[in-house]
């Protein structure tokens, strides 16, 4: 009966040991696999980040309808411009109307505002440089009142993307030693509980290659439980961003979640086995006085 019991307590204490290692695996490489989607979609991020800054070119009511389609077509054609909208004074008071949350025409007796046309350019082509550049020669249009955006948000975007890139490669390279050290730590225990059986083994004649095959397998069988997890946890994540964020198109770039997935998955079984062959190897070369 006390034996039955004492099994019994093995057994669960056996389970409890692989249940923490698959949640430490699949943790570790959801967290890094998240990392490297970051990383990968860190320049269509910045990118989508740079086209929402709008150069805003101010009309006078004196303008002719011919001069407003005129600038219309020139500025559409730069190759720098990734699109242009018109927006009437009418327009513009019907949006600041709802901003405020009352109609401050009917308090003014007249419309204050200008007609207006919303200049985004491509992110490739965006610089303080080109935008103040292009600012200086509109204004020089006598049918313009001004010309605004945001120069200070753009200076600092066009400083700090390489610095964020920078800084995001670092942390991605220490969330993959984090991985491989927790990964290596919990296999290191899971086999620390089994020293004795390795040795009472060795001690009956099994060979090395013999006695390290089985705790081989059961640990890259838990490394691909862990890594499956972490895609199926990766996946949701990548549509939730897809369905938020969907001028990232990262669906419909399959390549960069393939690469991702396939990371995952060979750094969980290649850590896995690695950790395990060095640690059962580590008590196989130990002395019998040793191990106790």
């Amino acid at each position: 009966m006390q034996h039955l019991t004492e099994e019994k307590f093995n057994k669960r204490r056996l389970l409890s040991n692989y249940f923490s290692l698959v949640v430490i695996i699949s943790l570790v490489l959801f967290l890094t696999g998240i990392m490297g989607l970051l990383l990968l979609n860190s320049k269509k991020v910045a990118d989508h980040f740079k086209e929402q800054i709008a150069m805003t070119v101010y009309i006078k009511d004196t303008a002719k309808e011919i001069e407003l389609k005129q600038l219309q077509k020139t500025l559409t054609l730069k190759t720098a411009t990734k699109k242009v909208n018109f927006v009437s004074k009418e327009e513009a008071s019907y949006r600041h109307a709802n901003e405020i949350g009352e109609d401050f025409i009917e308090f003014l007796g007249y419309n204050p505002l200008m007609n207006s046309i919303d200049v985004y350019f491509k992110a490739a082509f965006l610089n303080p440089a080109m935008v103040s550049k292009l600012s200086k020669d509109l204004e020089r249009y006598g049918y313009v009142s001004e010309v605004v955006y945001d120069q200070p948000l753009l200076e600092l975007l066009d400083e700090n993307i390489s610095k964020i890139k920078f800084g995001m490669i670092l942390v991605s390279g220490l969330f993959i030693l984090v991985a491989v050290l927790l990964i290596n730590s919990s296999i290191r225990l899971s086999i620390y509980s089994k020293r004795l059986i390795i040795k009472t083994m060795q001690l009956v004649g099994a060979t090395k290659s013999f006695i390290r095959r089985p705790f081989i397998k059961s640990h890259l069988l838990m490394g691909l439980i862990g890594a499956i997890i972490a895609l199926i946890g990766l996946t949701l994540v990548i549509y939730e961003i897809e369905r938020r964020f969907p001028e990232l198109k990262i669906i419909e770039n399959p390549i960069e979640p393939a690469l991702i997935f396939s990371t995952v998955l060979l750094m969980s079984l290649g850590i896995t086995l690695i950790s395990t062959f060095f640690a059962t190897q580590r008590y196989l070369n130990l002395k019998t006085d040793a191990v106790y």
